[in-house]
Formats: C-alpha cells, sequence, structure tokens
C-alpha cells in the first residue's frame, strides 16, 4: 500500500468536512420565508352582508339560462352561433337591488333583498324584433321573471339598436370574404396579395347616419401582430340592417382618397389603370414595428415589492378590509369596475363609486376614421376585461381573482386573474416635516395605498382601472390608457387630422370621455352641496390706514338646483366643491367630502350634433342630480347603435330640480354665506329668508336642507398619436381620474393613527429600533418572500365574441 494513501484520504475528509460546514452555516444563515397570511380581524357577519353586491357565480348564470330556455315559450339559439333572425340570450349580469332595500339590509336589520339576474334578450325571431330586458329570480333557483324593459326605458327597445354580437362580427368578415371580396379578385391579389388570411378589419360604429341604420364602415389591415397600426388603404361600407344575411350588400368602397359604387366598380376601375394604387410593404407576421417583443437582451431584475410580515388587507368573497376602509367590490359585464358600501371606520363614505362609460371620438379623412364614436360600454367594458399579468400589469405578490361574466354565448366564460388588489407603496411621503427651527426633530409618514385594479382590452383600446385607498382618508379613481393607436391610411391632407408614425400610417387624432358615477353618502344618505373658492378683496391695512392690502377671502355657495350644479367642460368650477353632511366635526364645520378632478380632456362634440344628446354626459365635467332608480346610468348600451335617438339621454337627467328640499335656508342660489372680516352686501340682496337663517358656529348658517344625491364626473383626454405611440401607446401621461378627498369630515388627519409613522428628535438615537421603526427594518423586513410560479390563462377559454378590433 502506499504509504502516503492515509495522508491523502485524510485531506480528502478534511475538505469535504470543510465544504460541508460551509454549507450549513450558509444555508443557516438564509433569510426565512416571509409571512404570507393576513394580519386583518375580521367581521365574519359585515363580509356576508357584501354577498348583496356579488356578481353572479358560474353555476347562477348557468340556472338563469336554463330557467330562460325553459320558461319563455319561444326556441333561444346560443348567442355563439345565432344569426340576426334567431332569438338568443346576449348577456347575463347582476340586477343591483334597489338602495332603500339594500339599507334596509345592511343598517335597519331588515331581510336581504331576492337574488335576482338582469338578462338581455334579442328576439330576432318575431313579427316585430326587438331587445327584451328580463329580471330572473330568486337565485340560485329562479322561479321567477319580469319584463322591465318598458318600465327602464319607457317602451320596447327597437332591434337596431342591439349591441352587435361576436357572431354578427364573424358573419360580416364571412360575407367580406365570400361575397365582396369575390367581386375584386383581380386588384385584392395584386395589390394586396389577398389569400383570404392576410387581411383583418376593424369596424367603425355607430352604423350609420339616422335611426334603423346598420351600415358600418369595416377598416382593412394587414393581418399581423398589432394590426391597428397597419392599414391598406381599403376601407368597405356594409348594409348589413336585414336580418336575412342574404340580403347584405355593399353599399360604397373606399380606396386611397377615392370612393366607388362597390367592389365591382373598384375591379373595373383597376383592370382599365383608372386606379392610383399605393403598394404597402408587406410586414411579416410579428408586425416587424407593431411587435412587441422585447428587443433588448434582459438585464437586471426590476425592483419588486413584496410584504415582510404578510399583507396588512384582505379579501374575503367580494369584500376588502385595510386599515380602517372596508368595502365590496363587483364587475359589470358591460360597465367594468364598481365598488359597493365603501366605509371608514364603519362608516359609509359612499353608496356605489362604479365606471359608467369610456368614449372615444375620432377624426381621419378616411370614412372609418371620421366617422367612429366608440361607447365602449356597448361592447362591453367588464366583457373584455383582461387577465392580468403578475409583475407587469400589476405587483407580482398582489391577490388575484377571477371574472366570470356570461355574454355573447349561453356559456359563462372565466377571465383568470383579471382583478388584482394590492398595498402599494408609493414611494414618497404622505405627510412630513423636518424641523431645524426651536425644536429639532423629523416626523414623517410612509403614504402606503391599497389598489384595486381591472385592465379592460377593448379592441385596440387598453384601459387601466384603478381605485386606490389613502390612510389620510381620500379615494382616487383614475383611469390609464394604453394599446395600439388606431390609425388611417396617410393620403392626400390626412395630416391635418394626425401625424404619420409609419410609412402609411397615419396616427389619427381622438378624444377619450370617461364617466364615472359616484353616490357619495357623506355622514348619511341625505347631503347638500357646497362650494368654496376665494376671491381677493381690497381692504385698509388697520394699523396703517392710508395703506391697501390685497387679501384672499373665502366664498362659500350652496347650490340649489341641477342645473346650478352642473358644470360644463371648458368651464370654470369651484374649486373646493362638496357633499356636506348634516353633521358638524369638532370645530362647529359641516362634514363634506371633496370632488376634486384631474383631467385635461379635449372639445366635446358640438351639440348641434344628431348624436349628441347620446353622449350628453361629456357636456360637464361634474353634474350632481338627485339620486334616483329610475336614472341608474348615465348612457345604455343601446346608445352606441342608435344615438340619433338615444335610449338614455343624461342630458334629461338635468331639468333644474332642487337637489336640497323646499324649505327656506339663506343664502340660495348661490349667494355667499357670511364670514368673520367680509363685508357683504344687505341681507335682501344676497337672498336671505332671514326668519329661517340659523348661525352656526363659525358665524355661517347652518347646514341647508340635504336630498340623496349622486356626483357624475366625467374625465378625459386629447389624443394626438406621435411616433413614440409606436409599437403602443404608454400610461405615463395618459392617466386621468378623480379624487373624494375628506373636507372637515374630520376633526384632524385619520392618518395620525397610522402605525406607518416615523418620528425622533435631535436627542434620540435613530438607529435604535425602540425610537424609530425604520431602524427595526433589517431584523424584521430581512425575509424571503414567497413567490408563487407563474402562470397565465389568458388564452386559454377565450370568447369568440369579438370587440370593435375586429377579426
Amino acid at each position: 500500500m502506499n504509504p502516503k494513501l492515509p495522508y491523502i484520504l485524510l485531506v480528502g475528509a478534511a475538505v469535504i468536512i470543510f465544504i460541508l460546514s460551509c454549507m450549513l452555516l450558509s444555508r443557516g444563515r438564509q433569510s426565512p420565508s416571509c409571512d404570507s397570511q393576513p394580519h386583518v380581524v375580521e367581521k365574519m357577519g359585515s363580509t356576508s352582508q357584501s354577498l348583496v353586491f356579488a356578481d353572479l357565480t358560474p353555476e347562477e348564470l348557468a340556472q338563469v339560462v336554463r330557467y330562460l330556455q325553459g320558461n319563455l315559450g319561444v326556441p333561444l339559439v346560443d348567442a355563439s352561433r345565432a344569426k340576426p333572425s334567431d332569438n338568443c340570450i346576449a348577456s347575463v349580469d347582476l340586477q343591483v337591488p334597489a338602495k332603500a332595500e339594500v339599507l334596509r339590509f345592511l343598517d335597519g336589520g331588515g331581510a336581504r333583498p331576492p337574488r335576482e339576474a338582469l338578462a338581455v334578450l334579442y328576439f330576432g325571431n318575431q313579427p316585430e324584433p326587438n331587445v327584451t330586458e328580463y329580471v330572473v329570480g330568486p337565485l340560485p333557483t329562479p322561479a321567477y321573471h319580469r319584463d322591465v324593459t318598458v318600465q327602464k326605458y319607457g317602451g320596447k327597445v327597437p332591434y337596431h339598436r342591439r349591441p352587435m354580437l361576436g357572431s354578427e362580427n364573424e358573419q360580416v368578415g364571412a360575407f367580406l370574404e365570400k361575397v365582396a371580396f369575390a367581386a375584386a379578385p383581380t386588384f385584392l391579389k395584386e395589390v394586396f396579395e389577398y389569400d383570404g388570411t392576410n387581411v383583418a378589419f376593424q369596424i367603425a360604429a355607430p352604423h350609420g347616419f339616422r335611426s334603423g341604420d346598420r351600415k358600418s364602415w369595416f377598416v382593412l389591415f394587414q393581418n399581423v401582430s398589432g394590426f391597428f397600426v397597419h392599414p391598406v388603404g381599403l376601407e368597405v361600407l356594409v348594409d348589413h340592417s336585414s336580418l336575412d344575411i342574404s340580403r347584405w350588400a355593399v353599399s360604397k368602397v373606399f380606396y386611397n382618397g377615392q370612393y366607388y359604387r362597390d367592389m365591382i366598380q373598384l375591379e373595373s376601375a383597376y383592370v382599365q389603370g383608372r386606379i392610383s394604387v399605393e403598394k404597402v410593404k408587406k410586414a411579416p407576421r410579428d408586425g416587424d414595428f407593431s411587435s412587441m417583443k422585447p428587443r433588448a437582451p434582459s438585464a437586471a431584475l426590476f425592483p419588486l415589492q413584496y410584504e415582510p410580515q404578510g399583507p396588512r388587507y384582505s379579501v374575503r368573497d367580494n369584500r376588502v378590509l385595510f386599515q380602517a376602509w372596508s368595502f365590496a367590490f363587483g364587475m359589470s359585464v358591460h360597465r367594468g369596475l364598481r365598488l359597493f358600501d365603501i366605509r371608514h371606520k364603519g362608516e359609509r363614505v359612499a353608496y356605489e363609486i362604479s365606471v359608467q362609460e369610456a368614449l372615444s371620438v375620432y377624426g381621419s379623412n378616411c370614412p372609418g376614421g371620421m366617422s367612429t364614436r366608440y361607447m365602449d360600454g356597448s361592447f362591453g367594458i367588464g366583457h373584455y376585461t383582461s387577465p392580468l399579468v403578475r409583475g407587469v400589469d400589476c405587483p407580482y405578490l398582489a391577490t388575484y381573482r377571477d371574472v366570470h361574466y356570461l355574454a355573447h354565448s349561453q356559456v359563462s366564460r372565466v377571465s383568470k386573474s383579471a382583478l388584482c388588489i394590492f398595498e402599494q407603496n408609493l414611494g414618497s411621503p404622505l405627510r412630513r416635516h423636518y424641523s431645524n427651527l426651536q425644536s429639532l426633530f423629523y416626523g414623517g409618514l410612509v403614504n402606503s395605498a391599497l389598489v384595486v385594479r381591472s385592465i379592460a382590452t377593448v379592441g385596440n383600446h387598453n384601459y387601466v382601472w384603478d381605485f386606490i385607498f389613502y390612510q389620510n382618508g381620500a379615494i382616487e379613481g383614475k383611469v390609464q390608457a394604453t394599446g395600439y393607436a388606431s390609425s388611417s391610411f396617410l393620403h392626400g391632407d390626412g395630416l391635418r387630422y394626425g401625424n404619420r408614425v409609419w410609412e402609411h400610417t397615419l396616427g389619427t387624432i381622438r378624444t377619450h370621455s370617461i364617466n364615472y358615477k359616484v353616490d357619495l353618502d357623506v355622514g348619511g344618505v341625505k347631503n347638500s352641496l357646497v362650494a368654496h373658492d376665494m376671491a381677493f378683496e381690497m381692504v385698509r391695512a388697520p394699523w396703517s390706514p392710508e395703506q391697501q392690502i390685497e387679501r384672499p377671502r373665502l366664498t362659500k355657495k350652496v347650490l340649489d338646483t341641477e342645473d346650478q350644479a352642473a358644470f360644463r367642460l371648458q368651464s370654470k368650477m369651484p374649486r373646493y366643491i362638496y357633499f356636506a353632511a348634516n353633521s358638524k366635526n369638532k370645530w362647529g364645520h359641516q362634514r363634506g367630502y371633496r370632488i376634486q378632478i384631474t383631467s385635461f380632456a379635449g372639445d366635446h362634440v358640438p351639440e348641434a350634433s344628431s348624436m349628441e344628446r347620446a353622449i350628453s354626459w361629456a357636456r360637464y365635467q361634474l353634474a350632481v342630480t338627485r339620486r334616483k332608480e329610475e336614472e341608474p346610468t348615465s348612457t345604455s348600451i343601446y346608445n352606441q347603435n342608435d344615438p340619433w335617438t338615444p335610449t338614455v339621454a343624461f342630458a334629461d337627467f338635468i331639468n333644474n330640480e332642487t337637489i336640497t328640499n323646499e324649505v327656506g335656508w339663506g343664502p340660495r342660489g348661490g349667494g355667499q354665506l357670511s364670514t368673520v372680516g367680509i363685508a357683504l352686501a344687505p341681507a335682501p340682496a344676497r337672498g336671505f329668508t332671514c326668519p329661517m337663517v340659523k348661525l352656526g358656529l363659525d358665524g355661517a348658517p347652518g347646514s341647508p336642507p340635504a336630498q340623496d344625491l349622486v356626483a357624475w364626473i366625467s374625465v378625459g383626454f386629447l389624443h394626438v398619436p406621435h411616433a413614440e405611440d409606436v409599437p403602443n401607446t404608454v400610461t405615463v401621461g395618459n392617466g386621468v381620474g378623480f379624487f373624494l378627498r375628506p373636507y372637515n369630515y374630520f376633526s384632524e388627519d385619520p392618518s395620525v393613527n397610522s402605525p406607518d409613522s416615523v418620528y425622533f428628535s435631535s436627542d434620540q438615537d435613530a438607529g435604535v429600533c425602540g425610537a424609530n421603526p425604520l431602524a427595526c427594518l433589517p431584523p424584521t423586513a430581512a425575509c424571503t418572500p414567497h413567490l408563487p410560479p407563474f402562470r397565465y390563462g389568458g388564452f386559454l377559454n377565450l370568447s369568440l365574441a369579438l370587440p370593435a378590433g375586429g377579426l
């Protein structure tokens, strides 16, 4: 035996022991996993109460379909394959109970309102085709249905107003391919290399110029990734008003700036050499410049946010708890994200905050572009809520919820992880002060807020919908726009209507307008509307009467009528406008919540337009009306296809009705309230009803009589697409919305009770954990977050229903 062998074995053993020891020591130093359980105490009773607002479950949707199939006495075809001449179920959604019933249940110990569904049915196989809405209940075992169409709209809904189903979109696509395109084979083959698969189209809406029209421009694009920015110059006007598909026809054709009677005339002109042809370079399947594939290699990972001690919010069913906040959430199949029963420390602040509509008005020198006024609620903002991607659409560790819906099919669908909820450190202080005068200290509060988010992809439009809850009692409603910019083929004077963004692509000008419903209940159901602002006054300096001082003073108004409370889009609005309660805070001020709007909207469609009444909500940046069950929404899904005779016209909501009780309370009509140090005109000139005046603690009259009020808020922006909108539009700078901010609602900032406060003074050691919670971070936050495996179900179980984006 080699005498050196024992030494070699000993050395080898020592090396192995050393390596294993290092591994064990290293493993021992690994950070523990972060807690993943929410640290929130819930009251189970209140959780079950929120189910009154919960979306319908797949089982409930199936029960409604089965009930309608068996109890209407007419055959119902699956909407996914229905022809216009068929009867079908277009959509089923939750029928939200009347507010009075819900409040009796939530606040008064009353019975739970029956759970019901709202079903929209198309009856094309009838002597008088129409759209009918039924309330079906009680769920989960339906036993009755009632027709509510006349009650809601004053009559039957004409059939031509029905929103397009995905099946109709497919049928128009088949008509174009088999009938329209068959009439121009030479043109299509030689100009577009058409092979039956390499074109996509986008439909314009509304469909014509008068009630009853269903004539739609279909704009053709190369069928590649991001096709919206690949126009080819051909647009076809299809008359699909007949319920008999065989009677559909081409009414007009547009190519490269010229109009033709039909495809036959286009083909003839091309064969005879009478057409100015502009050939478009064939794009690869990935779209080339429109591709969203990464163009840079992977590098250092972007920052991730995690919760070292677990989520500080909880989500149970449809109810969310976060610090002092609680609310219920839901998803309307047509209007999208909505919240109910929003409370702060158990006291209701708002009954409902919901998206109502998203409108876009386009300009172009091409027919499809110039005639487009998309009302996305008609296509279905909730229906087209898209699955969210962890780490991009929402933080990786957000809480995700599926959305179930029934639309364009008799079978419910699921959009996986289509709603997310997360707490976010916004990276800036909510409030802070560094003192280097007199006392030396630092005090600050981390600005951490809870976000509820969904993202709707309606054709080329992607809307990021957020409701954000702050620790100071404020709520933000926010929408950010992204997606592809719709485009026209660049020709002639096209640059009057946008910017050139590629060789043949005109990024067309458009306005985006968003409408929200905000049913505030500040200190109770009944509120008044008060406006505060400022004005300068000239006064003599009391200590030096020969000198003048210009000092700002507070102006106050009580807005009495709906007309006074309706503020036109570009008009000046009081900078402090708030819902005032019938109660006061510790300092004698009416408790209130202020509405603050963030918007840079483009101009509204001229009111002389024949279709303007259908979108008349967009006339106003803010309109406050009396709440009425018969005015649940600012628009209708039927307005898109018949804006000339709108089913719901928001302008009719505003009829100078009083928004305070008809009793004397001064001042009326927007007169100023008295404030200390302000000289006012004699009382009669200010509209005081002197015997009814009740002085408040600040010298002002007391609380005015109140009503249950609703604020309708419109925000928007003008979008002129430019080179940087390629490949598609970014959210930066394209966000608008509103804040609901406490205005004397509390007696001090409620965030003083936040556990996130930081304070230390000059005589403390800020590096000691007991003196400064930030010093505790190294030991308490030194954990490894548990990251679930990345999965995405967004391409599974897709509905055949297609939005305005086309085929």
